[in-house]
Order: C-alpha cells, then sequence, then structure tokens
C-alpha cells in the first residue's frame, strides 16, 4: 500500500510542484486550501505525512498542534514557511521539517527526502527476516549490477544499492538465500528508496520454483528472527530516535548514537575555498550524513563548515560512502581535543532540529 500525504496549501504553483514530488517517492496526494477543511480529510483517511502552509500561521499552528495531539510521534508534519514565520514556535508546536518558500522542486525533493528517510516505507503487515546476501540486478539500461540483501518477506525484499532508480522502476534480480544453494530469480518494482542507499522491492512476478524457495526459507527463520514493519533492517542498523544514515555498510555500523538534524552547511574539498552548500541530517560523534547532489569520491578528505544562532564550526573528515544524486557519508577525522569539541557543541546545539539550510547565514 503506497503512503498517504495530504497537502494544506491555497497556492496551484506550489501545489503542482509538491504533488509531482511527491509521486515521486510513490505518495498518493490529497489537497485542501485551509486548515478548516484538513481536519475533515483527517477524519475521513489515516495520512503518514501532512504538509501545512503557514501563510495563515494562527490556523497553521492551531492544526499542527491539533494533529501532533492526536496522532503524536506517529504522523510526519512539514511546515512550508517564509522569513515571516515564527519557525522556532512552528517547530515547538510539532513540525517535524521546515520547507522554505518560495517552493521550488530542488527545496522540495531535498526536504521530502530527508523524511522520506525516518518515514515507514510502507504500512505492510507481512513479518520480514533479516537475509544478508549478495544479489545480481538488472534494470532499465543497466543488465548485471550488484546489489546487498536487508530482508526479505513473502511479497518484497529491502536491498542496499550505490545506485539511482527511477520511480517504480521495473528491476530484475536473482540471489541465493543464507545457507541455500539453489537461486531464487524473479522480478520486482521499487516502491521507495532513501538517502543511504536502501531500495525497497515489491515482488510483481515469482516462478514457482522462487516462491517455494522463499516461502521455504521464510518458515524455518520466522520464529526465530521476525521483525515487524515495513521493509525493517536489523536493530544494529537503525539508531535510536536518527536516519541512521551512517550505516551504509557492515563495516560502518557505529556504536555512537546518532541524532536526525537538518543543518545548512558550507562543504569544501580540503585545500579548496570553493564551497558548496549542503544539508546535514544526520550527526553522531563519529561522523554525519551530508546531502548534496554533488558528491565526492570515497577517502576524500573533506571539511564542513556549520553556523548555528550560537556557533560556527568547523569539522574535518573523508569521505566514508558516496550515493551520486544523494549524498554522502563523512567520518570526522577528531585528531585533536579541539575538534571533539567542535563535533560536541554541534551535536549538543539546542537548535539541532531548527536550523534548515535556507536559514543559514551567509
Amino acid at each position: 500500500m503506497a503512503l498517504t500525504s495530504l497537502v494544506v496549501c491555497a497556492d496551484a504553483k506550489a501545489v503542482q510542484v509538491l504533488t509531482r514530488a511527491l509521486h515521486d517517492l510513490n505518495f498518493e496526494v490529497d489537497n485542501t486550501g485551509d486548515t478548516g477543511s484538513a481536519q475533515q480529510h483527517l477524519t475521513d483517511k489515516l495520512f503518514d505525512l501532512v504538509l501545512v502552509d503557514c501563510e495563515n500561521e494562527p490556523g497553521a499552528l492551531e492544526l499542527i498542534v491539533a494533529l501532533r495531539a492526536q496522532f503524536k510521534r506517529d504522523l510526519m508534519i512539514i511546515a512550508i514557511v517564509d522569513s515571516a514565520n515564527d519557525v522556532r514556535e512552528i517547530f515547538a508546536r510539532g513540525a517535524s521539517f521546515a520547507l522554505y518558500k518560495p517552493v521550488s522542486e530542488e527545496r522540495v525533493a531535498s526536504t521530502l527526502r530527508a523524511a522520506r528517510g525516518i518515514m515507514p516505507s510502507e504500512r505492510r503487515k507481512k513479518p520480514r527476516v533479516p537475509a544478508a546476501a549478495s544479489a545480481t540486478i538488472a534494470y532499465e539500461n543497466v543488465e548485471s549490477a550488484t546489489a546487498n540483501l536487508l530482508n526479505l518477506s513473502e511479497d518484497g525484499v529491502a536491498i542496499r544499492s550505490g545506485r539511482v532508480f527511477s520511480p517504480r522502476c521495473k528491476v530484475y534480480f536473482q540471489f541465493s538465500l543464507p545457507a541455500e544453494v539453489s537461486v531464487v530469480k524473479l522480478s520486482g518494482e521499487v516502491v521507495w528508496q532513501d538517502p543511504s542507499g536502501r531500495v525497497g522491492l515489491r515482488f510483481s512476478r515469482v516462478p514457482q520454483a522462487s516462491r517455494s524457495l522463499i516461502d521455504g526459507w521464510l518458515r524455518e527463520h520466522l520464529k526465530k528472527n521476525v521483525q515487524h514493519g515495513p521493509f525493517a533492517l536489523e536493530p544494529s542498523q537503525v539508531a535510536p530516535g536518527g536516519l541512521g544514515l551512517l550505516a551504509v555498510s557492515a563495516p560502518d555500523r557505529r556504536a555512537q548514537v546518532r541524532h536526525a538534524c537538518r543543518l545548512g552547511a558550507e562543504l569544501y574539498r580540503t585545500g579548496s575555498k570553493t564551497p558548496q552548500r549542503c544539508t546535514l541530517t544526520d550527526i553522531s560523534d563519529g561522523g554525519c550524513y551530508v546531502e548534496t547532489s554533488d558528491t565526492f569520491a570515497p577517502s576524500t578528505q573533506v571539511e564542513i563548515l556549520v553556523r548555528t544562532e550560537e556557533h560556527k564550526l568547523k569539522l574535518s573528515g573523508k569521505v566514508h560512502a558516496s550515493h551520486p544524486g544523494f549524498g554522502m557519508g563523512v567520518e570526522f577525522t577528531q585528531k585533536t581535543g579541539q575538534q571533539r569539541e567542535q563535533v560536541k557543541k554541534l551535536i549538543d546545539c539546542r537548535d539541532l532540529q531548527e536550523v534548515s539550510s535556507e536559514r543559514a547565514p551567509s
């Protein structure tokens, strides 16, 4: 079942941009022009994501407070704001992210990708079992590429891949399940993907021989490893309260607690004076995830300059994993006590969830 979204906005052009971006991420989209009718929509239908235009700030705040009281933390709320809005108050009332006007395709895509990364992928009830195995995939003009299985259910699979797939892309893949010799061959459709390289596939055609292999393997392992939730990852791969974007591979499963954030920053290749605008969306003592469309190769030495209302912080690191079109996982190189203190200040910053790339001072 696709995820559902409600856009509470009367600006037709903004709604058009938002709807197109939401469809690209496999969301169903409803729209209403005022906060009053939004309440009725939420009574009639269950939504996973609500975007609220804060042009009428009192009405928007009333709606956000009502949503958060009713749905607690289960609902993702994105506030559409401009410089006239009190963004601190909007976050305090329960907004999860801020999308700054003008509502451009680039800004919408960046914000929605960050929000999508910490949302459940689909409301499924099929149990999933962790399945660490290699797979070979073919799609569009790619005949043979490698990917890693994360988990498996009766009707879908989650993989990790460094490639970017078009929405609802058809994928043909084959793999051998752990402790099995026979090869599973089937086709599926991309239903979601996130900046860390995880991809959710829904099976579309499963030959009988492959169906028997999958069903038998699941029956054997369900009693030991049942996990509930959409395409769940192993517990070691998910950061408490955060995106977990630094867990890009088995060797990178760090022990540090990761913090979800939305911080505007400047990214420099070490030795270069040319800044590249980016957004930090996940940070820990050991590293961070940098959301940017222009990525560097793994092992590239980088410097990240972050400005908040209280601090100007400079972090040094190297690219650990690169996801072209999405961003990079950066491992901090903390060689001095001063550098470690810089990271600590950033993690301790009260505005971690409230500072966006559009508001960071130049």
